[in-house]
C-alpha cells in the first residue's frame, strides 16, 4: 500500500527519485537537440520499423502503463497476465501518441515523468519490495520495474545516437 505525501519521505524512494528526474532532463535534452527530419528517420529496421519521433511517443505510453501497472501490482494485483502481448500493445500505444507534434509529445513525456516521481516519492520500502508481473521483466519487484523506466529511454536513446551519427 502506498504511503500519502505528509508522511517522512523515505531516503530509498527519495534516491530513486533523483534518478528519474536526472534521466528524465537527459530525455528531455536529447530530444530537445534534435532537428528537421531527424525527428523521421527510422531507427529500428525490423520489428516496430520506429523513428526518432516514434520511440518518443513510446516513452509517453511506456511511462503512463508502467505507473498504471506498479499501482495495480500496489493494490495486491498479479501484474500482467502472462499472456500480455508487450509488442502488440507498444504499437498501438505508440500510434496513438505519434500523431501528435514533437514538442507536444516531449511535454507529454515530462508530464507523465513527473507523475512518476511523485508516485515514487510516496512509496515505503515495502511498496518498491512488492512483486508483480512485468510485460518485459516478468515476476519482480516495483523497484525494478520503475528503475527500467529510465535505463529503457538509455538503450533507445543510444540507438538513436548510433543512427544519426552515422
Amino acid at each position: 500500500m502506498m504511503i500519502s505525501q505528509s508522511e517522512v519521505s523515505n531516503p530509498k524512494c527519495e534516491k530513486l527519485a533523483e534518478k528519474l528526474i536526472a534521466a528524465g532532463r537527459k530525455t528531455r535534452d536529447f530530444f530537445q537537440s534534435i532537428e528537421g527530419d531527424d525527428w523521421y528517420q527510422q531507427i529500428y529496421m525490423e520489428g516496430a520499423s520506429w523513428s526518432v519521433h516514434q520511440i518518443l511517443a513510446h516513452f509517453v505510453a511506456s511511462e503512463a502503463s508502467v505507473a498504471r501497472l506498479v499501482k495495480y501490482v500496489l493494490q495486491g494485483n498479479e501484474g500482467v497476465p502472462e499472456s500480455f502481448d508487450i509488442n502488440a500493445y507498444n504499437e498501438r500505444e505508440v500510434h496513438c501518441f505519434s500523431k501528435l507534434p514533437n514538442d507536444m509529445v516531449l511535454q507529454r513525456f515530462m508530464e507523465r515523468r513527473g507523475e512518476t516521481i511523485q508516485m515514487v516519492l510516496a512509496m515505503s520500502d515495502a511498496d518498491l519490495s512488492t512483486k508483480g508481473r512485468h510485460p518485459w521483466l516478468g515476476v519482480t519487484p516495483v523497484e525494478e520495474m520503475i528503475k527500467l523506466l529510465y535505463r529503457h529511454n538509455q538503450i533507445h536513446q543510444r540507438d538513436i545516437r548510433k543512427i544519426l551519427t552515422s
